[in-house]
């Protein structure tokens, strides 16, 4: 196991919080001291199927504590998810039943192991103890926190300031999340900023049961590919993790410019030194967000399609085409005696528009071209001759090669 001294650069890189961060240092120092590895967890509720960039920040400092050679813990929270994770909800979260938990669960691990080394980490579902307490345990556990320590958390304080209602089961929460730690007798804890709550909840239930208490460490929550709000599939600006190298690579190089450091710091490995002058003055941004995309696509899916999709957007950049074009059938009653069809009509026959009144709106707007001349196309009802091979372009994404049969 490395030192202290070499260690902490790594663990420390990213990290928003470690509280205590004095009692980190002692116990990382008695784990290199006494070769004995820190048990580090990191809970998830499935609560949803598609794991993003957002997600793997914790993941991915798990991954750091694992490759030091300490112990990952990855707790699937699937009794935690019936409850909903209250941090930093302005909202109490939908009810979702255990069958779609259970359901989640099952393809949530798949993707974790993108990121985590299953074969070396422990894997644990909180239901394995939760679903054998009695009514009387719940009660106990409901001993250790006060009405005034739940309410005083910022976001319920927020809620019922707002007079919007805070239920009864969110705040047994903290207290589940903060049990799952007595359980595993954790050492660490990641989460994000909005869980530090949580987090220290686990000390105090740790403590009651004789146990050293775990130290909380949080990272800063990733926004979104809108460069505001937090990355999440409900807005519409998250990266899945097994999303094609095409789509990742597409989505880095479409985000704003203020949070590539973000993104550099907290997904890649990247030297920060080399971070630094990739985001200084006189180099192009869309060169960063280049060097960005292809680290975070050699993640999921090896340097070779990172290489291949980055040649295939600089083309695409250039206006040139790419070098595989899909065929798509056409049905060639579709034409008429001349071999031709309308304009916007071709476009939903190919399936690169769901409708004519959506065609029609992308071809008046300069959308379309065709041929190797790359002929614009401007009127929907233009009348087009089709022969097999023709290609068929609607803005810089979509390309299709007209197969008839």
């Amino acid at each position: 196991m490395l030192d202290v001294s070499q260690q902490l650069p790594i663990l420390k890189r990213g990290v928003e919080q470690i509280v205590p961060e004095p009692e980190f240092l002692k116990k990382l120092e008695r784990a290199v001291r006494e070769n004995r590895p820190l048990r580090v967890k990191y809970g998830i509720d499935p609560t949803g199927i598609d794991v993003h960039l957002g997600h793997t920040v914790p993941l991915r400092k798990l991954r750091q504590f694992q490759d030091l050679g300490h112990t990952a813990i990855i707790i699937i929270g699937n009794y935690t998810a019936l409850v909903g994770d209250p941090s930093g909800r302005d909202e109490t979260r939908a009810k979702l039943t255990p069958q779609q938990v259970q359901a989640n669960a099952r393809d949530y691990l798949a993707q974790v192991g993108r990121i985590i080394d299953l074969d070396r980490a422990e894997v644990h579902h909180n239901g394995d103890w939760f679903s054998r307490w009695s009514f009387l345990d719940i009660l106990d556990l409901t001993r250790r926190m006060t009405l005034g320590q739940i309410t005083a958390r910022e976001d319920f304080a927020q809620r019922l300031a707002a007079a919007k209602p805070v239920y009864l089961h969110e705040c047994l929460y903290p207290l589940m999340q903060g049990w799952d730690s007595v359980e595993i007798r954790a050492d660490v804890e990641l989460g994000g900023t909005e869980q530090l709550f949580s987090l220290l909840v686990a000390r105090d239930l740790q403590q009651e049961q004789g146990q050293e208490p775990q130290v909380a460490m949080t990272m800063p929550i990733l926004v979104g590919t809108d460069g505001v709000r937090r990355m999440g599939k409900s807005l519409g600006n998250y990266i899945g993790v097994a999303e094609s190298a095409e789509n990742q690579f597409g989505k880095i190089m479409s985000i704003p410019d203020e949070p590539m450091r973000l993104y550099f710091t907290l997904l890649t490995e990247l030297p920060l030194d080399e971070v630094a002058r990739l985001l200084g003055p006189g180099v192009n941004p869309r060169d960063a967000k280049e060097v960005l995309g292809k680290a975070i696509v050699t993640q999921y899916h090896g340097a070779d399609a990172a290489e291949r999709v980055a040649a295939e957007f600089r083309r695409r950049a250039a206006g040139e085409d790419p070098e595989e074009i899909p065929e798509v059938a056409l049905d060639a009653s579709k034409l008429d005696a001349a071999g031709r069809i309308p304009a916007f009509v071709l476009l939903r026959e190919l399936g690169l528009e769901s409708s004519g009144a959506n065609a029609r709106r992308v071809i008046e707007q300069g959308g379309l071209t065709i041929g190797p001349d790359r002929q614009a196309i401007t009127d929907p009802r233009t009348m087009i001759a089709v022969s097999d091979g023709l290609i068929v372009r609607v803005g810089k994404r979509k390309i299709v090669r007209v197969r008839l049969v």
